[in-house]
């Protein structure tokens, strides 16, 4: 792992200044580019060595209300899945569905596999998953699939705004 060289990437140059300027500057300076490219919650967790429940997957969802679509952001734990039925349940979406590479990339400026929690042209509506309070320090992308940066769950919810909720349905929010 190295430290950031922003200069070849700039969508995380925008996510570093996005977590300095919401005074999340150790998260900022803890920005690594990681040797290969780590898409997967599990690729991200075998190069950092750590639990792939401490990775905070970043999924971006199509999100319908009407004839209205938006945009909606999930962080989840690496370890399980989010369920759609319940994420337009917490919503109040009439639906969530996937979002393709195009819809991702035109909501947030980054790839798939590389989606931060901040950096976007916009806010997201974000759904921040509990079961990631069972890791003291979680790991998300920073705007490029072979960057990341430490942080907490609470350092995800005050960043993003987000709702902390069980995003899976089955009760498994870390909480002890």
């Amino acid at each position: 792992m190295s430290t950031i060289d922003q200069s070849g990437h700039p969508s995380v140059a925008k996510v570093a200044a996005a977590l300095a300027e919401a005074g999340q500057q150790a998260a900022a300076d803890g920005i690594r580019i990681l040797p290969a490219e780590v898409r997967t919650a599990a690729q991200a967790a075998e190069a950092l060595g750590v639990e792939v429940g401490a990775i905070a997957n970043s999924l971006v969802f199509r999100s319908s209300t009407g004839d209205t679509e938006t945009a909606l952001l999930a962080l989840t734990s690496g370890a399980h899945r989010a369920d759609t039925d319940l994420l337009a349940s917490l919503t109040g979406a009439d639906e969530i569905g996937k979002a393709d590479a195009d819809f991702v990339r035109a909501h947030t400026g980054q790839p798939i596999g590389g989606v931060a929690p901040v950096g976007h042209p916009k806010a997201l509506t974000t759904l921040v998953d509990t079961a990631l309070l069972a890791h003291e320090v979680v790991w998300a992308a920073a705007g490029h699939p072979k960057s990341v940066y430490p942080t907490t769950f609470a350092g995800l919810v005050s960043l993003t705004g987000g709702t902390p909720a069980d995003v899976t349905g089955d009760g498994q929010d870390g909480r002890p």
